[in-house]
């Protein structure tokens, strides 16, 4: 892995978040992405577009982004992320894993994790 600039569909899926503006975050997905978020999956732009209006739009997440990587082709961002959702047992501070997978200009799937360090 290395470091590695915001680019591309990668960083207007970001932008389309922090503008809570669902189509936009729409128009980076391919037609049969798939997204897991909190080992949920949704498959398909229906599903999808309903994550995106409820859980990023809707909660108004915003993501800072901390540190992007590039690894064999796909890009990890990490970023704190902010906004109305429930931070039952939460830390203060946020911060997400983003393992996106992008062909042919679109995002084709997206992994969102909380990481947590290994005990070894």
């Amino acid at each position: 892995m290395h470091a590695t600039e915001l680019t591309g569909v990668v960083a207007a899926h970001i932008a389309g978040v922090n503008a809570l503006d669902t189509d936009a975050i729409m128009a980076t997905f391919a037609g049969d992405a798939y997204v897991n978020d909190a080992r949920r999956e949704f498959a398909g732009t229906d599903a999808i577009r309903r994550w995106v209006e409820k859980e990023m739009v809707g909660d108004k997440v915003q993501i800072e982004v901390r540190e992007v990587l590039d690894h064999h082709g796909d890009t990890i961002v990490r970023g704190a992320y902010t906004g109305e959702f429930d931070k039952t047992n939460l830390p203060d501070e946020i911060v997400l894993s983003n393992y996106f997978s992008v062909r042919d200009g679109k995002i084709v799937s997206l992994v969102v994790i909380f990481n947590q360090p290994a005990g070894y």
